[in-house]
């Protein structure tokens, strides 16, 4: 049996990266998809992958950051299969490294609309369903910028940070539900919203510098994430609910350092 069989799962941002290499684990562990992105065609491309290996995905185009947008892939899913078992609030934006004091209100509220608001409205709208049925999971994407400084922008990282908690608050105002809401912070993963480090460093030929600051020396793959939100995801998590968890090859383990001390 696979570890998500039986279950319907909606993931967000799902149309490369992270939400990809997801899309395709769940459906391969036995889940059926509603895989949402803006990206139409991005979307439309990761159902096929699915479907092609044997699973069942559906489409669909939606702004994570619309309530419209979440109430129609939320109701997607009921309609498509008949209940919701698991939410990956996946769907991110970076917002770039414009300088602190040169940032704008819109600049802002764009990236806390995507990154934080849209997790909100998935747990406000995904939760009632699942309650009903006494149990449920809601697994959310941080970040490790979210823990510390200097891991990206001011919005970005604040945003992440407000996700962080959003984990801990929504699975105390969830308590008695059964619905379980955690948290992943990626580190250095190498998706479409990373790109232009991992480009820059190897057109300087200096490829073999990328993750340099963890302990593993190296960044991380779509998929290294994509196995976390599984478990959260599984009922191998059933008692785990409420907390934030680190991928970053131990980066934010450690201080900073030049060499490692042995």
């Amino acid at each position: 049996m696979g570890r998500l069989d039986g279950k319907v799962a909606i993931i967000t941002g799902a149309a490369s990266g992270i939400g990809r290499a997801s899309s395709i684990l769940f459906a391969r562990e036995g889940a059926r998809l509603v895989v949402v992105d803006k990206n139409a065609a991005g979307a439309g491309e990761t159902a096929q992958m699915v479907t092609k290996n044997g699973g069942t995905a559906q489409s669909m185009a939606a702004d994570a950051g619309r309530e419209d947008d979440v109430k129609a892939y939320v109701n997607q899913a009921l309609k498509s299969y008949g209940g919701l078992d698991v939410v990956y609030a996946n769907a991110g934006i970076s917002g770039g490294l414009v300088p602190l004091l040169e940032q704008t209100v819109e600049q802002w509220l764009q990236i806390l609309q995507t990154n934080l608001l849209g997790p909100f409205l998935a747990i406000k709208h995904a939760a009632p369903h699942m309650a009903e049925k006494g149990r449920g999971s809601i697994v959310l994407t941080a970040s490790v910028a979210g823990l510390r400084a200097n891991a990206g922008g001011a919005p970005y990282s604040a945003s992440k940070a407000g996700v962080i908690s959003l984990a801990q608050t929504a699975a105390t105002a969830l308590l008695g539900t059964g619905v379980r809401v955690n948290a992943i912070c990626p580190g250095l993963i190498e998706t479409g919203m990373t790109q232009p480090i991992f480009e820059r460093a190897r057109e300087r030929g200096t490829q073999d510098k990328i993750g340099q600051l963890n302990p593993l020396q190296r960044a991380g793959q779509p998929g290294e994430i994509a196995a976390m939100a599984l478990f959260l995801a599984s009922d191998e998590a059933s008692y785990v609910n409420g907390h934030a968890f680190p991928v970053d090859g131990g980066l934010s383990s450690t201080l900073p350092f030049v060499r490692p001390i042995r």
